[in-house]
């Protein structure tokens, strides 16, 4: 992700923070060197997404700050100049690009709020969503001051469902998702559905949420709301 951000999106991008959450050699320099700053933090102990990425971007002086996960593969064009102008419309809440797999099909980013009834839906029925409440925090922009009065994200979700409580708080905010006219690849696989751990991380989340006011606030709200995200048009 890191040398494909360096090649594609050289002079969009001014500072990358690349958290090690166990040990690892640093990643190595590509020719001509680092085209932003690389800030590199490393974890005495394994942090969660949430707790990670409130560390990285706590106090971000740039006028918009992205999550971008490290199995992002960028594609031939730059995403971040239409992010930024699809994150700078009024009462636009956070941007977000359409995520494709390896073979360029689009995915399932988009999706509707985790009741029980929708997972039913989702994982047994095997229907599509019906509408976007969320979508994943592969890869997410945000307008600095939008990321500040959020706080980030809730770290009481040590992973799972943090960017599904992070949207609906946008969402009770007044805030909207737009999805920019641009696309990248994310190739990584579910974890919850190889390993047990991962498993066992991802009910204790939904449960989490489920029993949270922001998830009931939510849910009365966007059961009279049939606002969609907006869809930013090419220049």
């Amino acid at each position: 992700m890191l040398h494909g951000m360096a090649r594609i999106c050289r002079g969009s991008v001014s500072r990358v923070v690349l958290t090690f959450n166990i040990p690892e050699p640093p990643p190595p320099e590509p020719p001509g060197g680092w085209p932003f700053v690389l800030d590199i933090r490393r974890n005495a102990l394994p942090l969660g997404f949430g707790a990670n990425h409130n560390r990285a971007l706590a106090g971000a002086p740039e006028p918009f700050v992205a999550v971008v996960n490290p199995d992002i593969a960028f594609l031939d064009t730059d995403p971040f100049p239409a992010l930024r102008r699809a994150a700078s419309e009024r009462g636009v809440g956070c941007a977000y690009p359409e995520q494709v797999n390896g073979h360029g099909v689009p995915q399932d980013a988009e999706r509707e709020l985790p009741t029980p009834s929708a997972l039913w839906r989702r994982r047994v029925l095997r229907q599509a969503e019906r509408r976007t409440d969320w979508v994943n925090a592969a890869f997410l922009l945000f307008p600095g001051p939008v990321w500040g009065a959020l706080s980030g994200f809730d770290e009481r979700y040590f992973m799972y469902c943090e960017d599904v409580d992070l949207c609906l708080r946008l969402r009770l905010r007044g805030r909207t998702l737009a999805k920019a006219p641009v696309r990248v690849a994310h190739v990584g696989q579910r974890a919850s559905r190889r390993r047990l751990t991962h498993l066992a991380w991802h009910v204790r989340s939904l449960l989490t949420l489920w029993t949270s006011p922001v998830y009931h606030q939510a849910r009365s709200l966007l059961r009279s709301d049939t606002t969609e995200p907006r869809r930013i048009g090419a220049p």
